[in-house]
């Protein structure tokens, strides 16, 4: 029975520490470095939510990280009106556009896809946070492969604990979030632009490359 025990306890700690040391994404980045973009056109966000607000919300968002790590990034109120000039206003319509059109259109070396998976409020019994999760592909408008992918997240609650208050602090904060949450314009937006960096910024694991405009260019 000891044995038995031992072996079964050796097995739950290697189960263990199996689940607690997820791999590390790896990233091939050979094409993006052959293609080494210097100007990237940000396409209006596809938006999966039920919020009407998520796409220019993030289009509002993702130029910064992206000028931040050393590309140049074509304004989005131009880009906008371009696209409107000629009859496209649907973010999916625009995105079924060849790469080669939006290349002779814009003259961009790379195009950023994104779409919005989740951009709101949810509301629970004793809870409620708001959620922005967005994930983006950087494609190569010469060729039309695609450089690099990514996903990020990021929630209101993050770094809260409810433990204080006991069940009625929590239910009264709740409260005053879903009051608070109700009467803002966009309750997401500022959650919007923390999920954006995290999605964008460069120098993390898996993550997008510095821009040629940047200092740090070539030491990714």
């Amino acid at each position: 029975m000891t044995g038995r025990m031992l072996r079964l306890a050796g097995a739950l700690l290697a189960l263990a520490m199996a689940s607690g040391c997820a791999p590390i994404k790896t990233v091939d980045y050979s094409a993006f470095k052959q293609a080494s973009p210097r100007s990237i056109l940000v396409l209006p966000p596809l938006n999966e939510s039920p919020d009407v607000k998520a796409t220019y919300s993030l289009l509002s968002h993702v130029t910064y990280p992206l000028a931040e790590a050393g590309y140049y990034v074509l304004p989005v109120a131009l880009v906008d009106e371009t696209f409107r000039q000629n009859g496209l206003t649907a973010p999916g319509d625009i995105h079924q556009l060849p790469p080669a059109k939006l290349r002779e259109i814009f003259g961009a070396d790379a195009a950023l896809y994104v779409t919005v998976k989740e951009y709101g409020t949810r509301y629970m019994l004793i809870s409620s946070a708001t959620i922005v999760t967005a994930s983006a592909t950087l494609v190569d408008l010469k060729t039309g492969t695609s450089l690099w992918t990514g996903t990020a997240s990021a929630s209101s609650e993050e770094g809260n604990n409810n433990s204080g208050g006991g069940l009625v602090g929590m239910l009264v904060t709740a409260a005053v979030k879903q009051i608070l949450s109700s009467t803002m314009d966009d309750a997401g937006y500022p959650i919007a632009g923390i999920a954006s960096q995290r999605l964008l910024a460069p120098g993390k694991p898996a993550g997008l490359l510095h821009g040629p405009r940047s200092p740090l260019y070539g030491t990714d």
